[in-house]
């Protein structure tokens, strides 16, 4: 059991609890993105509800086959995370092995890791509009690429109807109904509805040995959400286990945290990172050129399935950089205007590492015209369309601003910089995701903020 999760030092401890008849009843698996909690917590349902001693590797019983498969009515998964990604970084896996049953089957549970998200339990009678349309298109194609098990011959073998050129015709459109179905239909909190409803579904009695509750980034919960996730804690019923993962500990109120026994999942080196896509993607690689460098938990994983991506990180980095050297710019000249003559230090600093940065990606010099930055920033980022992808450019933003103050003497403003960028990018961010405002709104808005807050730091000089 486990063996799909390399290079995490608790799984052992994890392992130990299982085989001692220990496992507590409510879990946390804490660690940062891209470190195998998501594979662990599905791993874990298949190991609950194996139907053989020991729950083997390759148990080829009929519960290990519907969980890998993610077809189990027995796991139920909530919360948000990125799905695009990791299926068009499977749908090429299966590209370049079309006979492959192990392609077949990333693929297929890439797909389904964001179907189970709309299972009929959470939804019920929640009107479901254009979603439907999209996830009874995602369940046809994936109908065509159907695995069968053979539990007489302990074997897994392929079952689908589709076959070559159909593969190619096939997963763009899965590709295609996907990313739109991410982008409607997943919100960036966990409501307290399907909280209440995963609530009813724990206390029925599971189709097989045992059932498993998974909330993933449980810290994004809605604050009814939490105080109704608290009753299942307190008193889980016998025949479920209840997993929340998250990224610290911290981010979960305490009364939560105190009823969860924590698995710690550390960053992984790169060596290890790359040793899981070449396992589970059946490719070697090792980082794209442009690539931005690592932050915020981004390693290679991350960057690797953001690659597949129609706008890419090495796309983004570059963007953002041009967004920042142009918001430099803009604010020097708004503050010659003012009569101060001798550009400061913090400005100088941001232009000189972004600027080039931003030519290297083929943006050219920064510009000073708001409308025709922002124009610049949509067409490069595809408008923000992909799930996500306008919270990884707010975060570009940040990580180039300390990038542009690392290495030089200490400025006497980099503090008070620091402080305006987290609180305007937040508000920003709070924007999109919350009160649903266009991307090129929010865009606006931030270069405005920024370059007033940074412009009143600088005492006007008289004419």
């Amino acid at each position: 059991m486990f063996e799909n999760v390399l290079g995490q030092p608790g799984i052992s401890q994890l392992t130990q609890d299982i085989s001692a008849g220990a496992l507590a009843p409510s879990l946390l698996f804490f660690g940062p993105p891209a470190s195998g909690k998501g594979t662990a917590a599905l791993e874990l349902a298949r190991v609950l509800s194996c139907e053989n001693p020991g729950a083997p590797w390759n148990c080829s019983c009929a519960a290990c086959f519907h969980h890998r498969t993610l077809t189990n009515p027995d796991v139920l998964l909530l919360g948000s995370r990125p799905f695009s990604a990791e299926i068009a970084a499977a749908a090429a896996a299966l590209d370049r092995e079309p006979e492959a049953v192990s392609a077949r089957l990333l693929f297929i549970r890439a797909v389904r890791k964001l179907l189970a998200r709309f299972s009929p339990v959470l939804w019920e009678d929640d009107p479901l509009g254009n979603l439907k349309e999209y996830m009874l298109a995602l369940e046809e194609n994936l109908d065509e690429l159907a695995i069968t098990v053979h539990p007489d011959q302990g074997t897994v073998s392929d079952g689908g109807k589709a076959r070559g050129d159909a593969l190619k015709k096939i997963n763009p459109r899965i590709l295609s109904n996907a990313l739109k179905l991410e982008a409607e239909g997943i919100s960036e909190t966990v409501p307290v509805s399907h909280i209440r409803r995963a609530a009813y579904w724990s206390r029925l009695a599971p189709a097989g040995n045992h059932k498993l509750l998974i909330i993933e980034n449980a810290d994004r919960m809605q604050e009814s959400a939490r105080n109704s996730i608290l009753k299942i804690l307190e008193e889980p019923p016998r025949t479920v286990t209840i997993l929340l993962t998250c990224a610290r500990p911290a981010s979960l109120i305490p009364t939560v945290v105190s009823r969860l026994r924590p698995y710690r999942f550390f960053s992984r080196d790169a060596a290890v990172e790359g040793e899981v896509i070449r396992r589970v993607f059946r490719e070697t690689w090792t980082g794209g050129k442009n690539s931005p460098p690592p932050s915020g938990g981004r390693g290679l994983i991350t960057a690797y399935l953001d690659s597949f991506l129609p706008v890419t990180m090495e796309k983004l980095y570059p963007l953002a950089a041009f967004f920042t050297a142009s918001l430099a710019a803009a604010t020097v000249v708004g503050l010659r205007k003012r009569g101060l003559s001798v550009s400061p230090g913090e400005l100088v600093a941001l232009g000189r590492f972004t600027a080039p940065i931003a030519e290297q990606g083929n943006l050219g010099r920064p510009v000073t015209d708001t409308k025709s930055l922002i124009a610049t920033v949509l067409d490069g980022a595809g408008n923000f369309d992909i799930p996500d992808l306008f919270s990884r450019f707010l975060g570009q933003l940040l990580s180039l601003l300390s990038e542009s103050f690392k290495g030089e003497t200490p400025l006497p403003g980099e503090i008070a910089y620091r402080d305006i960028w987290k609180g305007r990018i937040k508000d920003a961010e709070e924007a999109v995701k919350i009160f649903n405002q266009k991307a090129a709104l929010a865009l606006e808005r931030l270069f405005t903020e920024l370059k007033r807050e940074m412009t009143e730091l600088y005492p006007e000089t008289p004419a």
